[in-house]
């Protein structure tokens, strides 16, 4: 896996004018302080979870199985599109039921027309909202704040996420958002027929959090897509048109459930064989590595996970990315272990400033992997309301290269009525310092806070605090911020202010830049016409970001005015005009040779985004970007095409291209950079992949094909192929993987 993460030195810049962005804040403020619309709810649906008198075949075949009958289902399912609050065009039926040791859904998604059912994708995870689909949240605790989510389509995907921390549906400035990374041990079927298609779940009371208590009620709530017909979604619990399945605070209600209160104890070893030649490796390399991951429950609620000589071979690699400016470039978390329950560590601006970066355990100064030597995670609920978050992890020494490490974090959260809550975090990285004068202490320290209030339906204040302690740093070494919310049917508007100081130093986390106040908002209006050209929605905005430094002299100011136009079938064109200021008080390289002098930059360009029908078996995407850089010129496509044959085979193609000429010597120059991804999807659970990316800039091609069969969640045989040329300056880098882990079940 490359875990590189290239770390830019942040020189600010970046300015803006007090004319374009005031009028901005006054509008923003009066709207986000207008009271909520008057939103009459009427009481959340309640569906009967029943004790099953025997268990399901799970074959997806849910009319001829016996195990449903007598059980009633949840119906009356209401639009969200095309024609908000209208009944469903097809009839949907879900029953749920359970065993001692195992929670049961079914659904039936009758439909008049099933040869016109859509089926896109069968790897694990995929997106849902492309084909017909069926998906549910569950809200264990009925806190209203988090869920888990499990979906599927006709062909038997198995699609699940984590939801922490809700607030609107979307991810939020204070750390709520969506993980569909987070996989856990659970089994789906279905099937299609006459009737439409049906599916069955099959997912262990172990795989789900929740309360005490001998009987309970649960949040749930479940969404179906109807695709052919105008991309229609409908939930069970009704959602107003702005939401999404994750809106768990508008959840129905699953009552009597008796799920018990039994522990359960994960164990996943693992077998690992690489071989590796060429530029990183002492000649030709051959090693094989052991290790064990260990869940363990210890209420229904609170989990343990422990590890021992982590590893994560299987794991794609990063995407590449084209950074046209000074700033960090961020790169996604995707080990499996740091996953589970991410958000709950979760404190700051998400891709801007987050106390807790868990990319940052297992790599070096240069961005390279170190060796894990293992660590410990207790996560979970302590009582209804209180969320709990210890984590340890040591890295090994790296001689020359890297200190040996240990990590921990502390962070506890305490939720609140109306999607209110408030925690605490704290964040230490102690180094063994060998690679520090002896009289040089090696650590790094972050204490922060964080809260969010939620008022009426659609709006939350949220904010953060924070200070580290470095070493060697003795100047201002504080961060904040506070955020307002306001997400009705209609307006999706948001107000913004964030100070980071000079010496603010997160090691543990990310940091995009520093030294700056900055000031954000936007106002976004959703319209939705009766019958004009196929149009779905129409969604005029404009948004503000603009930098200062902590002198009061402006860096950075970006104006963006747009409108989204999109259509039934989901085809959307963006048209929009950006507005740019930076000031750049340092020279800078945007590629070998060519420099940004220091100056200031006023510039303008337009942009236009076309995305065709995802429903469709061919996919097209264009992003294009034509305007001002820097007082130069810059032209940019960026465009993607998707191909799939079935559910089985699928095909993308994107490629990003940067014409830019800089009024400099040697100014004008071009960059390319394109990725191809085949992937082939012998069963839900037996996949291959290939992945093939280049730029021009470094001269670069990477290859990185991985062939899975899957056990369960994570746990398989995984067979890895890596490969970096970097056309013909070094020997390419070669690698190849083996690796089987399976879970076992040691109290079941």
């Amino acid at each position: 896996m490359n875990l590189l993460m290239r770390r830019h030195e942040a020189s600010p810049g970046v300015y803006f004018r007090p004319r374009r962005v005031l009028p901005i804040a006054l509008i923003a403020a009066l709207h986000l302080l207008a009271p909520d619309a008057d939103a009459a709810r009427g009481d959340r649906p309640t569906l009967g979870a029943e004790r099953l008198s025997s268990v399901p075949t799970l074959d997806g075949n849910v009319l001829e199985d016996a195990a449903w009958r007598g059980l009633q289902p949840a119906t009356g399912f209401r639009q969200t599109q095309p024609d908000e609050g209208a009944p469903a065009s097809q009839r949907t039926e879900v029953f749920v039921g359970y065993t001692d040791d195992t929670l049961y859904v079914a659904v039936i998604a009758y439909d008049t027309d099933p040869a016109a059912i859509v089926a896109s994708d069968s790897r694990r995870d995929a997106s849902l909202d492309d084909s017909d689909s069926f998906r549910m949240i569950i809200d264990g605790f009925q806190d209203r704040q988090n869920g888990l989510v499990f979906g599927t389509n006709p062909a038997g995907i198995q699609y699940d996420g984590q939801l922490v921390k809700e607030s609107t549906g979307f991810t939020s400035a204070s750390g709520s958002g969506f993980n569909l990374n987070w996989d856990a041990p659970w089994e789906v079927a279905a099937t299609t027929g006459t009737y439409g298609w049906s599916a069955e779940f099959e997912i262990p009371f172990r795989s789900l959090r929740y309360g005490g208590g001998e009987v309970q009620d649960w949040g749930i709530n479940f969404q179906r897509n109807i695709r052919r017909n105008n991309n229609e979604i409908v939930f069970w619990a009704p959602l107003d048109r702005q939401f999404s399945i994750l809106r768990v605070y508008d959840a129905g209600n699953l009552a009597g459930i008796e799920p018990p209160p039994q522990r359960s104890l994960l164990v996943t070893p693992y077998a690992l064989g690489r071989a590796g030649k060429g530029e990183g490796f002492d000649g030709t390399i051959q090693e094989e590595e052991f290790g064990v991951d260990v869940k363990y429950t210890l209420t229904p609620s609170l989990t343990l996970d422990l590890t021992y000589n982590t590893d994560f071979a299987q794991v794609e690699v990063d995407d590449q990315q084209v950074n046209l400016n000074r700033f960090n470039l961020f790169f996604p978390e995707k080990r499996p272990f740091f996953l589970e329950n991410a958000g709950q560590y979760t404190v700051g601006t998400p891709q801007e400033v987050e106390f807790f970066f868990s990319r940052n355990i297992g790599i070096d100064a240069n961005g390279l992997p170190t060796p894990i030597v293992g660590g410990a995670r207790l996560s979970g609920k302590i009582g209804q309301s209180t969320n709990v978050g210890l984590l340890h992890m040591r890295t090994e020494d790296v001689p020359g290269e890297a200190p040996q490490n240990d990590f921990s974090v502390v962070r506890m959260n305490r939720e609140l009525d109306n999607r209110s809550s408030f925690g605490a975090v704290f964040i230490n990285r102690e180094g063994d310092g060998s690679l520090l004068p002896a009289d040089q202490d090696d650590y790094n320290r972050t204490y922060g806070v964080d809260g969010r209030w939620g008022f009426g339906d659609y709006g939350t204040v949220s904010g953060w605090a924070g200070m580290t302690d470095t070493p060697g740093l003795d100047g201002d070494e504080h961060a904040y911020n506070i955020r307002v919310d306001y997400d009705s049917p209609e307006w999706s508007n948001n107000f913004a202010f964030t100070e980071v100081s000079e010496d603010f130093n997160p090691e543990v986390g990310f940091l995009s830049r520093d030294d700056y106040r900055k000031v954000e908002g936007r106002i976004l209006y959703r319209y939705r016409p009766r019958d004009v050209a196929g149009l779905l929605e129409l969604r005029p905005h404009v948004s503000y970001r603009g930098w200062w430094d902590l002198e009061g002299e402006q860096e950075s100011g970006f104006l963006h005015v747009d409108n989204h136009f999109e259509w039934r079938t989901s085809a959307e064109i963006h048209t929009g005009m950006n507005f740019t200021y930076e000031r750049v008080k340092e020279p800078f390289e945007l590629v070998d040779g060519v420099e940004v002098p220091v100056g200031e930059y006023d510039n303008s360009e337009v942009q236009l985004v076309f995305m065709s029908d995802e429903g469709k078996a061919l996919y097209g995407e264009l992003r294009s970007f034509h305007g001002g850089f820097f007082n130069g010129e810059r032209d940019t496509l960026q465009p993607t095409l998707r191909y799939r044959v079935g559910e089985t085979f699928s095909t993308e193609l994107a490629w990003n291209y940067n014409r830019i000429d800089l009024p400099t010597e040697d100014g004008a120059f071009s960059i390319n950079a394109g990725q191809l991804r085949l992937t082939y999807s012998f069963t839900p659970k037996v996949l291959l992949q290939a992945l093939f990316q280049y730029d021009n800039r470094s001269d670069r091609v990477g290859m990185n094909v991985r062939f899975s069969v899957l056990q369960q969640a994570n746990a398989g045989l995984f067979v890895v192929y890596n490969e970096v040329d970097e056309m013909g300056f070094r020997k390419p880098r070669r690698e190849f993987v083996l690796k089987y882990s399976h879970i076992l079940d040691v109290l079941n």
